[in-house]
């Protein structure tokens, strides 16, 4: 049974080989003939396509080839009297821009070899005034738009406004029950804006010294803010993984920034697209559409948390900081311009001048001065810390340049506020740029 099974089985395939055998070999009949003309048309003008100036060039050569040999030629039944004026032609250089191309081979001019860029001299920076006066880790610094005076907050939960010339506290404002982790202070209004760890974020006036106006909404502490540079408009993040654009003046929050995924560390706006860009401890960094409320891209070259980002004031780009790099990116689409490699910490701030000046706080209370063009490391500087503090207390919570873009003002864990400035007495001879460019391997992965 099971052997008249098989039998029928391999006859039933062998048929069905056939028939399909047979069909396609009736199909074969009916392709069209192939044309070696329009073959040949059809691979000339592929060829001028994509060689063109190659096929010029070559053509160039060979008929310059051909008329020298017809010259030869002629000049060979010309006689015998004519040889030694030949020979001596051809043993003097001739002028002629024609007769260089003589060869058959196709002239590759040389590829130029990239230059690297040289980095432009800053001068060093030098610690210049210490103001003490917190009694908690001085977490966050806001320059005022005028330049006279500039705020603190910290873990003391009060806010501290300073005199920028002589240093000297001129108001405290205690309104949170928490660390206050940001503040901000509007160029068009006598505003200023603080958040915390109290969930809060408040609107102060500043005529009066009271809060006008509360912001209600995050779920958990509020770690950063921004207010946007021509609407009147605050986005503030925090640990609620959102950040939240508020109307300035009606409290409303117009959106909720959904998509990270942890905490939200650091957030800038800025007047062109995208005009919101937030960094997160989910290691990657996301562009807004403000008007769509809605993450234009999404930057994942980091490997760990992004805790800050800082604008450039003139040029078109952006700074992230994370444990591993700095990476400098092109704005609208975040394109990658280069790394910034050195720090052995975790970086808390990041601040950069109108002269391309980049300078980075880190954990360890490191920081290091760059040149933002080709990402030169020029000086690095750790102060010492302060009497009456842990020798650990040492970390740079907050950063920024005065309005001038000439004085820089830290906030740190040893609870002062330390003010650098350029040393003007150095000099290119006195501190020379001692570049290296490292010629980076490409890794095989």
């Amino acid at each position: 049974m099971e052997e008249v099974q098989r039998h029928s089985v391999h006859t039933l395939v062998f048929r069905s080989l056939k028939r399909t055998h047979d069909f396609f070999v009736a199909n074969q009949s009916l392709l069209p003939e192939v044309d070696e003309s329009l073959e040949k048309l059809k691979y000339n003008i592929k060829a001028r396509d994509a060689y063109g100036l190659v096929l010029d060039r070559a053509a160039k050569s060979k008929a310059l080839a051909a008329k020298r040999a017809d010259s030869d030629r002629l000049d060979g039944q010309q006689g015998g009297k004519d040889n030694g004026k030949k020979y001596l032609t051809a043993l003097l250089p001739t002028t002629t821009p024609s007769s260089q191309n003589t060869s058959n081979a196709v002239q590759i001019l040389p590829k130029k070899a990239p230059t690297i860029p040289k980095p432009k001299w800053h001068a060093p920076w030098k610690l210049c005034r210490v103001i003490s006066g917190h009694l908690g880790w001085v977490r966050c610094v806001a320059v005022e738009p005028g330049n006279e005076w500039f705020a603190t907050g910290a873990a003391d939960r009060v806010i501290k406004i300073w005199d920028l010339a002589s240093g000297k506290l001129k108001l405290s404002l205690t309104g949170h029950v928490s660390t206050v982790r940001a503040l901000e202070v509007s160029p068009r209004h006598p505003y200023l804006f603080s958040c915390g760890e109290d969930r809060q974020v408040k609107c102060w006036d500043l005529e009066y010294n009271k809060v006008i106006r509360h912001y209600h909404g995050h779920l958990s502490a509020v770690y950063t803010m921004s207010l946007h540079p021509t609407i009147d408009v605050l986005v503030t993040a925090g640990r609620d993984s959102t950040a939240r654009v508020w109307d300035m003046r009606t409290k409303a929050n117009i959106h909720t920034l959904t998509g990270h995924t942890n905490t939200v560390a650091s957030v800038v706006t800025q007047a062109a697209n995208p005009q919101i860009i937030t960094g997160s401890h989910d290691s990657t960094v996301r562009l807004w559409d403000l008007a769509a409320g809605k993450s234009l891209c999404t930057l994942t070259n980091h490997k760990k948390s992004v805790r800050a980002i800082v604008l450039h004031p003139t040029l078109y780009m952006f700074a992230s900081a994370s444990p591993d790099n700095i990476k400098q990116w092109r704005c609208p689409e975040g394109n990658f311009i280069q790394n910034l490699g050195g720090h052995n910490s975790i970086v808390n701030c990041m601040a950069v001048n109108p002269e391309g000046v980049l300078v980075s706080g880190g954990d360890n209370g490191t920081m290091f001065f760059w040149d933002w063009r080709t990402g030169y490391n020029f000086q690095r500087f750790q102060a010492a810390v302060q009497p009456g503090s842990m020798d650990s207390e040492a970390g740079i919570f907050s950063m920024t340049f005065d309005q001038s873009g000439s004085r820089l003002i830290t906030t740190e864990a040893d609870k002062t506020i330390k003010i650098y400035k350029e040393d003007d007495e150095a000099t290119e001879e006195s501190h020379p740029i001692n570049w290296r460019p490292e010629i980076i391997k490409r890794r095989k992965y």
